[in-house]
């Protein structure tokens, strides 16, 4: 088994594991708060004690300096020095010395918590778990959920635990959470396999990305979560190159995954400025910022009414705001994440090669919406100007918190020579290996085999095309290539009127002499992009009305992917007899049975 797959294999085993451990803190929740209130506490401690263990082998170097420098106006420099972290904590106290003193644990845990530098701080007022703290020490639980957290089991040092599988853990804690509410968790969260996935089709074919002097890139996530999709970006660059640069950016609207973020970023040593919070469609905090990397998975079928005023606002603003192009229906708003990628990926013009986006889609915005609508447009936009690069469907069952069908769909803004003017559409929904445990909903993995068949369909760009490999585990890979040209995804969309009749049978026209339409024989036609209109007209509707007329005032523009379509086989029905040969052998195995249990009775 390759290095990544026992990655993406132990992630699933560690991700279930320590999370279940840490949420069974919540057996000293039961009776002082609500099941869906569990993660108020749990989140915050878990981020505490990942802060605390980072910190624990430092301590005595920090208060050494904090006891140096206290009479200084500036003393940041000095202590993150000291704690070889962009955070301290200058506190005495340790959670094995808090549970020293059990008579003044809760004065103690608030001057430990005081102690935390003040990017720390602002995490923590954001999770408001100062109202938690305020109902532990009434409730008089406190020393038992520090206890509980300073177990062996719950040890979240790096040593023990990595960066990457430490966010996993933390994604795992925000859906618990969130089913709690019965809310949608699975929005946070991607699994490892997809993202390298995602990760290896933006590297594919960018020309620039391994330049002589070495990968440095700059990566933004817009609904970035706990940042896993950012964190495992930058480890799957590494792997291509150790000395990688590879600078994060990534804005989230729920403050508890968006302290994780930040957390994150500043224990991994980053930029935590980097970390916005924010909804991004309606307070994007990253406006006029280019990215060579975008990669992101929006919520799927989540309305924007809330944000509404502010998005219809900027559509009106045309091609100076992010939705000029069009807006899809309100109770669905995926399509404007695209809309806020495509505006922040660089122009060619400004790097040696334009941005590239790996953005995560359900079936809907392949095709919903007729000509002319939001969704339409914005199809429309993306493949005139030549932007939409290839889409891949992957397997079922992939995601944690759903089994729908969901594509990827790569956008770039410098097309390869061979891919201008046309579009790939991959097939990879039966290029997998099965789990042997499931996590949620994900019962498959995208393992090195099957990715590797995936990119190897992508790079090869075949016309049409079926790749094939069997894995020494047995499974089957199989992923199918199709490559169209733009045109034909395009089409016009006519309407076509026929005569009002009176009462006698004659066309009524009205002051001018024109022939007057009747509405309830209106029908419309969509005609390929690269077919004639009225040539189409003439062949396909007047031998069947010839009375029938195009008004052309009416005739719109519309995209769609016809992914379905395109990979369609036709199977052969079983014939009638075979069918009746096979219901009656059911039906005599079946009376043999009654008969064995009955006797004649």
């Amino acid at each position: 088994m390759s290095t990544n797959d026992v990655l993406i294999k132990k992630v699933g085993s560690n991700i279930q594991e320590k999370a279940a451990l840490i949420w069974n803190v919540a057996n000293t929740l039961v009776g002082l708060y609500k099941p869906h209130e569990y993660g108020l506490v749990i989140l915050p401690m878990c981020l505490i004690k990942r802060f605390h263990d980072c910190l624990l082998p430092t301590q005595e170097k920090v208060l050494e300096m904090a006891e140096l420098v206290k009479d200084l106006q500036v003393k940041e420099g000095f202590l993150t020095k000291a704690s070889g972290y962009q955070f301290y904590n200058t506190s005495k106290f340790t959670f094995e010395t808090l549970l020293a003193d059990t008579a003044n644990i809760a004065d103690n845990f608030e001057d430990y918590l005081n102690g935390f530098s003040d990017n720390v701080k602002d995490i923590l007022h954001r999770m408001k778990f100062e109202d938690q703290i305020k109902t532990m020490k009434e409730g008089k639980i406190l020393y038992q959920v520090i206890s509980d957290f300073n177990s062996t089991k719950a040890d979240m040092s790096p040593e023990k635990i990595s960066a990457v599988d430490m966010g996993y853990i933390f994604e795992n804690l925000v859906q618990r959470f969130s089913e709690s509410y019965d809310e949608k968790a699975g929005a946070h969260f991607t699994s490892r396999d997809i993202i390298y996935l995602m990760c290896d089709l933006l590297v594919n074919s960018d020309k620039n990305a391994f330049a002589s002097d070495g990968i440095n890139k700059t990566v933004y996530d817009m609904t970035m979560g706990t940042s896993q999709m950012l964190t495992c970006m930058e480890e799957r660059l590494k792997q291509f190159d150790k000395e990688a640069v590879v600078t994060s950016f990534g804005q989230e609207f729920n403050p508890f995954t968006f302290g994780i973020a930040k957390a994150d970023m500043l224990i991994r040593g980053g930029d935590p400025n980097n970390m916005q919070f924010g909804d991004t469609l309606n307070d994007d905090k990253f406006t006029d910022y280019h990215f060579d990397y975008i990669i992101s998975n929006p919520p799927f079928g989540i309305d924007w009414k809330k944000e509404a005023d502010d998005i219809e606002k900027e559509n009106k603003k045309g091609s100076a705001g992010r939705f000029g192009v069009g807006l899809p229906p309100k109770s669905d708003g995926q399509l404007l994440f695209m809309l806020n990628g495509v505006a922040k990926l660089k122009d060619p013009n400004e790097n040696k090669t334009g941005g590239r986006m790996a953005i995560i889609q359900n079936g809907s915005s392949l095709f919903s919406g007729d000509a002319g609508s939001g969704q339409s447009e914005i199809r429309r936009y993306l493949i005139e100007n030549d932007w939409l690069d290839a889409i891949v469907q992957l397997p079922n069952d992939s995601f944690y918190n759903t089994g729908i069908a969901t594509y990827i769909w790569v956008i770039t803004k410098d097309k390869e020579e061979k891919r201008v003017g046309k579009v790939q559409l991959i097939d990879a929904s039966n290029c997998y290996e099965s789990r042997r445990k499931n996590i949620g909903n994900k019962r498959v993995d995208i393992t090195d085999n099957a990715r590797n068949l995936i990119l190897k369909a992508y790079d090869e760009y075949s016309e049409s095309k079926v790749y094939e490999e069997t894995t020494e585990s047995g499974a089957k890979l199989v992923c199918k290539s199709k490559v169209l040209d733009s045109v034909d995804l395009g089409y016009n969309k006519i309407t076509v009127e026929s005569p009002l009749l009176d009462e006698n049978g004659n066309p009524v026209k009205d002051k001018k002499g024109k022939t007057q339409a009747d509405s309830d024989k209106r029908d419309f036609e969509n005609v390929p992009l690269d077919q004639d209109i009225d040539k189409y007209f003439e062949r396909e509707v007047l031998p069947y009305n010839k009375d029938a007329w195009i008004d052309k005032s009416k005739t719109k523009i519309g995209y769609e992917i016809p992914f379905t379509r395109t990979f369609y086989e036709y199977k052969q029905l079983e014939k009638a007899d075979d069918i009746a040969a096979r219901i009656e052998e059911h039906e005599k195995s079946l009376m043999e049975k009654l008969h064995n249990l009955f006797g004649d009775k």
